[in-house]
């Protein structure tokens, strides 16, 4: 008997011994690296930088982890209630470790494989998983994993008050979507802060805590609801609820509001934009100041210029217009000849891709449509038809004052069409003329000078000849009435007029970047710019005559309120235009909407703000464009397929005025009925002083006179730009015509 209780006596010592000495070694780093109170007291979440719009709405997250952090205060007691129902009854009772639940679990789950039993881990515990996660390495991960945080529970209950153990856990927990904490995830579901989540919200969510894919209410919704039902019961069976209003609410029908703004936020290409400039000034306040920001980690609080309202009226301008104009593009591609293009042009890009061999493999792909985005198994080479007959385009509203950004719609949709067609260079159509335009008025030419409307053919390698968009020949139009009614031939003997030299260096000051060549066709539009620089130019009409930078960013600040940055909106204006100049050609482009191409904006729209505006339309109406603009606004639209060989076969599709300007039309619809963005984003031009008046007194189109027509017949070329071949011309006109004019 002895021996036996020898035996059991050492059975016994080396039971108890075994754990207490892998609890101390894992208590003394052996196992794992176990953190010190200090760091328990100066940890510290990554918390993702939220981005605002100018009236402080979240138009989106900066982040590794979409995290962003509150206070105990910013809590609903019956969150916390229900969190403590649910999760840890005797949370106010333990030290960290709660013994009654942990022999719970070892004898029922244990040793009698009982798994309803629940879990023996306090929010305590959980909080030190969630803070420093779990390492599965090893036979007895579980173990040390388990010991390590029941130490560090022990630890947080010293250096921690129970209030900031609940705020702590509430921020770090995961609810699966990538969201981590409470306030993300009220955000996710609710689309709203958690001040004001309701009870059975609030039920919602802790429900998720114990497996937050299973209980995910927008993925398993009648799971999430029985979830909440327990949580609710819970509430009751801990006096945090009566029974009469737990029943009540368990009654309740499951209601989301689900936003992702991963998925596709108001501002997606805006937002993209912001993060790279709010990096480039975190950078510079590095080097300035050697104080360290991180984007992603620091909870960052960036309040942009951009107007929300404004940004959401121009997205369902996008939906309403393009869904319309994308139908008519499809059905034009539907013949034979149609399709035979786009196969050609498929196999073209197949080619470029290195993809042709490829061409036939199937795949689960992501495609765009504006009745619903969708997933489907499709081909590469019929991805890449579906996408090149897709109509891309772009909008950019800014205050030509200060450069502020008002509205960014890069593109059709962020997530399938990421590339952003504000930055996107495109042959600018008609939306040139004003640059050559504002030159002339600049070397002195008045609005009323009058300039030749007569067929005229540029000798070359091969000959070339300017057609009116109207065909019609003969006559003379001012710089105004050539200017609204878009007129090429007059534009082209202004440019042979002026000059190259000059226009160019006008083209240089004014910001663009594009290298224009010293062609006739450049009075055309055959010069490229992207939506942002063309925002600029029209800007410095606008403003008076100065070249701005368009700015994204109002201030940065970090999670607790500090000014990181503080945009002063007071860069360098750079002079480019003289004031006369400006107030001439505001003058010329109103006008250019009320009688112009620019005109469907009242007859189509209604607008009767004061706008001026020019439309631009490219060669075989590859591109469509359309500019807007008041002393307080700069709104600039381009809508075009993404290969300029793809486009609608005639203007009544095609050109600015009915493919670019109803974007900006169907916006401005909006601002004239909103009385908050009329004040903000609309003002009225200087009016005209009376000398300036008397620049217009004149009309914009004139039949030559006899001694005009004599001058002609005997007229002899002066430069070899100039060598006009008169054959075409000759042909069109008697003698008498030509003499006496049209009459």
């Amino acid at each position: 008997m002895k021996k036996h209780w020898k035996k059991i006596l050492w059975i016994a010592i080396i039971t108890v011994l075994i754990p207490v000495v892998f609890i101390l070694a894992v208590y003394l780093g052996a196992l794992r690296n176990l953190q010190s109170k200090k760091e328990l007291q100066n940890f510290k979440n990554a918390t993702a930088s939220v981005v605002l719009s100018q009236d402080g709405e979240l138009i989106g997250k900066i982040y590794t982890e979409n995290r962003t952090n509150i206070s105990y205060d910013q809590i609903p007691s019956y969150l916390v209630n229900a969190l403590i129902a649910t999760e840890d009854a005797r949370f106010y009772e333990h030290k960290g470790v709660d013994s009654r639940s942990l022999f719970r679990v070892l004898f029922k789950t244990v040793l009698f494989n009982r798994q309803s039993s629940g879990g023996g881990s306090t929010i305590t515990q959980q909080l030190a998983k969630n803070m420093f996660g779990r390492k599965n390495t090893g036979p007895f991960a579980i173990f040390i994993n388990k010991a390590k945080e029941a130490l560090l529970a022990h630890r947080l209950e010293k250096v921690l008050t129970k209030n900031e153990i609940l705020t702590l856990y509430l921020n770090t927990v995961p609810f699966g979507e990538n969201v981590f904490g409470i306030e993300a995830a009220s955000r996710r579901f609710f689309n709203k802060k958690v001040e004001v989540l309701s009870i059975e919200e609030s039920a919602v969510l802790v429900g998720m805590l114990k497996a937050n894919n299973l209980f995910n209410p927008r993925l398993n919704p009648q799971n999430a609801k029985n979830r909440r039902n327990v949580v609710l019961s819970q509430m009751n069976k801990y006096k945090y609820l009566e029974k009469p209003e737990a029943d009540s609410l368990s009654k309740l029908p499951l209601i989301l509001n689900y936003a992702n703004l991963e998925s596709g936020g108001p501002a997606d290409y805006f937002l993209y934009q912001v993060k790279n400039d709010s990096r480039q000034i975190l950078q510079n306040i590095f080097s300035e100041t050697g104080k360290k920001w991180n984007i992603e980690e620091d909870g960052l609080i960036i309040t942009t210029t951009l107007n929300l309202t404004l940004q959401e009226i121009a997205n369902k301008s996008f939906h309403d217009h393009l869904s319309l104009m994308q139908k008519k593009l499809n059905q034009q591609y539907e013949s034979s000849s149609g399709k035979k293009i786009i196969g050609v042009l498929a196999g073209n890009e197949l080619k470029k891709l290195k993809l042709t061999e490829r061409a036939n493999e199937v795949g689960l792909r992501q495609i765009f449509d504006w009745n619903g985005s969708y997933s489907d198994s499709i081909s590469i080479v019929d991805s890449l038809k579906l996408t090149i007959k897709m109509l891309q385009a772009g909008l950019l509203a800014i205050n030509p004052a200060t450069g502020a950004v008002k509205a960014w719609v890069g593109g059709i949709d962020f997530k399938t069409q990421p590339y952003d067609q504000i930055l996107a260079r495109r042959q600018m159509g008609s939306t040139f003329k004003p640059i050559l335009y504002a030159e002339a008025l600049e070397e002195g030419i008045k609005p009323c000078y009058y300039l030749d409307n007569d067929s005229i053919v540029i000798s070359g390698p091969t000959d070339w000849s300017p057609e009116n968009y109207d065909h019609t020949y003969g006559g003379k139009y001012t710089l105004t009435g050539a200017l609204v009614h878009s007129m090429n031939i007059p534009t082209l003997n202004l440019f042979l007029k002026i000059g190259f030299d000059s226009l160019d260096s006008l083209w240089t000051k004014m910001g663009f970047s594009f290298t224009l060549d010293n062609t006739p066709s450049l009075a055309m539009g055959t010069a490229e710019s992207n939506i942002k620089e063309l925002a600029v130019a029209y800007a410095s009409f606008a403003n008076g005559g100065f070249k701005i930078t368009p700015q994204n960013i109002v201030s940065i600040k970090s999670s607790d309120g500090e000014v990181i940055w503080q945009n002063e909106f007071k860069d360098a204006k750079v002079s480019v235009l003289s004031e006369r100049t400006c107030i001439l050609m505001n003058s010329i482009l109103q006008k250019a909407v009320r009688e112009g191409t620019g005109s469907p904006l009242g007859s189509v729209y209604g607008i009767n703000i004061p706008l001026a505006g020019k439309t631009g339309t490219t060669q075989d109406y590859a591109d469509a464009w359309f500019v807007a603009y008041n002393p307080s606004l700069v709104i600039v639209s381009r809508v075009g397929a993404s290969l300029p060989s793809v486009h609608f076969s005639s203007g009544s599709n095609g050109s600015g005025s009915t493919l670019a300007l109803p974007l900006i039309g169907l916006t401005l619809e909006k601002i004239q009925t909103n009385a908050g963005l009329r004040e903000q984003l609309i003002s009225h031009f200087p009016e005209l002083l009376p000398e300036l008046e008397k620049e217009f007194d004149c009309p914009d189109y004139r039949d030559k006179n006899f001694l005009e027509n004599v001058k002609d017949l005997f007229k002899r070329d002066k430069t070899p730009l100039e060598k006009a071949n008169r054959r075409n011309e000759m042909k069109k006109k008697s003698f008498f015509r030509r003499l006496f004019g049209r009459k």
